[in-house]
């Protein structure tokens, strides 16, 4: 009813099951444009910004880390093409599941609704099951959203794959993440109660998940605190050991982009002070041990193929010895690892075999080295003229192992240090000795 004296409507009461919602639900974008840190997909110019603009969605697989949305851009390309949502994941369905979704799906189908079916954690769908959306993708009778953390090359079918295109999402960086503080902060109408280094240490520790940091700040938001917390205090009320940060507020990004760097500059000094700054700070070991063994992959390499074991064994040591005591082999490795010989040999040519491999498709093998298990397979051919290696002089025949179509490339290309340095001139031996028996091949 009206005001009697204004003639105005009294405002609504609040939706008791908007404000009884969990944080991360009721801070959920109602577009693409405020969809946050994958702009490089949602803006005009993206992937996804250029179907919604054509109005034409076809099938994709969103790739990557958890809580970076994509829950939420599924949802919302549905909305905005005019699809009928339809969710499912693949942890807790069964093939009576999906037949039940694309039953339904043709039905609305016929009715001139067209059917969005996303598959949260698709690569948990074994390969029989993934082979079971063909039909139904290629008959347009569901558009495919699928979601998943791990690498499509490797769990996902290449007939799926071949029919949908691949978005990979970034992990939330810093700024990103301050943006949905910020949005917390305007939901709930107050600040969150940390002091300006530990915010910054909850972004760090938040590690580019923005619904697990959602979860936190909603935590802070549900006591009263009689005043913000610092880095310690923060650590210490979600039980969570958290980096702190110094009076100049090094970033945790920052800092671990010094720690390897360092490394692949071979200074063992610098390289150690920051690790002692981030384990110091609290922040986790075992992330430390992440970064670690990434830098004895891609910037040692077979340079010295020990760095990469020296890492693991890191690892077991921390885990066997708990801290602070295990906290001196993540230091040896560190070491280790500067003062090792260096190589990104392995990184560049791990990067131009899979260019390589999505610009020439799925050539076949030649037949001398496919395996010939039934006649069928022998009459055509599978496995003629191979020649084992073992039996020919010094353990080498020369053979070609490339497709047709596909001349050899060369991708590793070792370099004189270390390691490397014996590996090349193997590798020399072999290629003066390949060359001299197929010298038509060049």
């Amino acid at each position: 009813m009206a005001d009697l004296l204004t003639g105005l409507e009294p405002p609504a009461p609040p939706d008791p099951s908007h404000v009884a919602a969990p944080l991360a639900d009721r801070l959920r974008p109602r577009s693409l444009v405020e969809v946050i840190g994958q702009e490089h997909l949602t803006a005009l110019e993206g992937t996804i910004g250029r179907m919604v603009a054509a109005n034409r969605l076809s099938s994709i697989i969103l790739w990557g880390p958890p809580g970076t949305g994509k829950t939420t851009i599924a949802r919302l390309l549905a909305d905005a093409v005019g699809l009928r949502f339809a969710p499912i994941s693949a942890v807790f369905s069964g093939v009576a599941d999906l037949k039940k979704v694309f039953a339904e799906a043709r039905d609305h189908a016929r009715l001139g609704k067209r059917t969005l079916l996303f598959v949260d954690e698709i690569h948990r769908f074994n390969r029989a099951q993934q082979d079971g959306f063909l039909p139904f993708v290629e008959d347009g009778t569901v558009t495919l959203v699928g979601a998943t953390t791990e690498n499509p090359s490797f769990e996902l079918n290449a007939a799926l794959l071949s029919r949908a295109q691949v978005l990979i999402l970034h992990r939330l960086g810093s700024a990103a993440l301050e943006q949905l503080i910020v949005r917390a902060e305007a939901e709930v109408g107050r600040p969150l109660p940390l002091d300006a280094p530990a915010r910054d240490a909850l972004i760090a520790s938040a590690d580019g998940d923005g619904r697990f940091l959602l979860n936190q700040v909603e935590t802070l938001f549900s006591v009263d605190l009689a005043a913000p917390l610092d880095p310690a205090g923060l650590s210490a009320f979600l039980q969570r050991r958290v980096a702190v940060y110094d009076k100049d507020r090094e970033g945790h990004y920052n800092l671990i982009s010094a720690l390897h760097k360092s490394i692949r500059g071979s200074d063992p000094n610098a390289a150690l002070y920051y690790l002692a700054r981030m384990l110091t700070a609290g922040e986790e070991p075992l992330y430390l041990l992440r970064r670690l063994t990434r830098a004895a992959v891609e910037d040692i390499g077979l340079a010295d193929p020990q760095a990469l074991q020296q890492c693991l064994a890191a690892k077991e040591a921390y885990n066997f010895l708990g801290s602070p005591e295990g906290e001196l082999a993540i230091a040896q490795a560190c070491i280790y690892l500067a003062t090792a010989p260096k190589s990104n040999a392995v990184y560049s040519a791990q990067k131009a075999a899979w260019r390589s491999a999505r610009e020439h498709g799925s050539l076949m093998p030649p037949a001398h080295i496919l395996g010939a298990p039934t006649k069928l397979m022998r009459d055509l051919g599978y496995g003629k003229g191979y020649a084992y290696d073992h039996d020919a002089e010094d353990a080498f025949s020369g053979a070609n192992y490339w497709p047709e179509g596909l001349a050899p490339q060369q991708y590793y290309a070792p370099t004189q240090r270390g390691f490397e340095k014996r590996i090349a001139e193997r590798l020399a031996w072999w290629n003066e000795r390949r060359h001299a028996s197929t010298p038509s091949r060049d």
